[in-house]
C-alpha cells in the first residue's frame, strides 16, 4: 500500500558541510494512519549563528541527542524508500540534498510542494511555505488539526512546517481536481514536480513586480546580469532563460 512521507529537516547552515539536527515527519498510510517523527539530533558540524536566528535550535539544545544516523526516522525510511511512496517536503531539493549528504538514495516519488504552489498557484506573490500559510487561511485550520497528533506549532520548526504542508497539501490536491479533472492528483502532483515553471513576475530587484518578459525586452542586459551573476533558484533560472530565447 501506498505510503506518503512528509518531511522537513532543520540544519546547522544552508553551506556544502551542513548537516541536519532536526527532522519532522508525518507518514501518512493510504487509510489514513498517521506516523508522526519529531527528532532532534547532534551534528559535529557547528551551527551557524544564521541558522540559529531563523529555527531557535541553539547548541545547548542538541547536546547529548543522538546523531541523525541513530533517529528513529532514518531507520523507518530505510523500510519506506521505495518506488510505489512518495517522499514530499516543500523546496525537497534542499531537504534531499541534506539526506544524501547521510548516503541516501532515493527510490521514491518526489512531490516539491513549492514547485507544485507555483505552477498551481501563479498569481500568489510568494510561494513561501510560511506565506501560504497565511494567505491560504491555514492557520486557522491549523490547531486543530495540530491536536490530533499533540503536535505543537511553532514557524521554522521542522515538525510543525510539516503539520503546515499537510494543510497545503490537501490545498493542491482540491486545485489539481479543479483544474486537470479525472487525472490522479498525486500522480499529477509527481508531474509537475518535474515540470519547470515559467515564472510571470520578479519577486525581488529593481524590477520587482514587473513582467519578466516586458524587461526582457526593454532590458535584457539586466537578464544576462541576473544569470551572470546571481545564485538563482531553478524555475527563476528557466524562466530567464526561456525569455532571452525570444528577445
Amino acid at each position: 500500500m501506498t505510503k506518503y512521507v512528509l518531511f522537513d529537516t532543520e540544519t546547522t547552515g544552508n553551506q556544502a558541510d551542513d548537516r541536519i539536527i532536526q527532522v519532522g515527519a508525518m507518514v501518512i498510510g493510504a487509510k489514513g494512519e498517521v506516523e508522526i517523527y519529531d527528532e532532534l539530533c547532534s551534528s559535529e558540524v557547528p551551527i551557524k549563528i544564521e541558522a540559529m536566528e531563523v529555527h531557535n535550535i541553539t547548541p545547548d539544545v542538541i547536546v547529548g541527542k543522538a546523531p541523525f544516523l541513530n533517529t528513529r526516522f532514518w531507520n523507518d525510511l530505510a523500510g519506506l524508500n521505495n518506488e510505489n511512496n512518495y517522499l514530499i517536503a516543500h523546496n525537497i531539493a534542499f531537504d534531499l540534498g541534506m539526506l544524501k549528504k547521510e548516503g541516501f538514495q532515493n527510490s521514491m516519488k518526489l512531490i516539491d510542494t513549492l514547485r507544485c504552489a507555483k505552477h498551481l498557484f501563479p498569481d500568489s506573490n510568494y510561494h513561501r511555505l510560511q506565506y501560504l500559510r497565511y494567505s491560504l487561511g491555514l492557520y486557522e485550520k491549523e490547531q486543530a488539526e495540530a491536536s490530533k497528533y499533540n503536535i505543537t506549532i511553532k514557524a521554522h520548526d521542522a515538525i510543525g512546517d510539516v503539520l503546515v504542508m499537510k494543510l497545503f497539501l490537501s490545498e493542491l490536491v482540491a486545485k489539481v481536481k479543479q483544474q486537470y479533472p479525472g487525472i490522479n492528483p498525486m500522480v499529477k502532483l509527481e508531474e509537475l514536480t518535474n515540470t519547470p515553471v515559467m515564472m510571470k513576475s520578479f519577486k525581488f530587484g529593481k524590477y520587482k513586480g514587473e513582467q519578466i518578459e516586458d524587461i526582457a525586452h526593454s532590458d535584457a542586459g539586466y537578464i544576462k546580469w541576473m544569470l551572470k551573476s546571481l545564485e538563482l533558484d531553478e524555475d527563476l533560472k528557466y524562466t530567464l532563460e526561456r525569455v532571452l530565447e525570444n528577445v
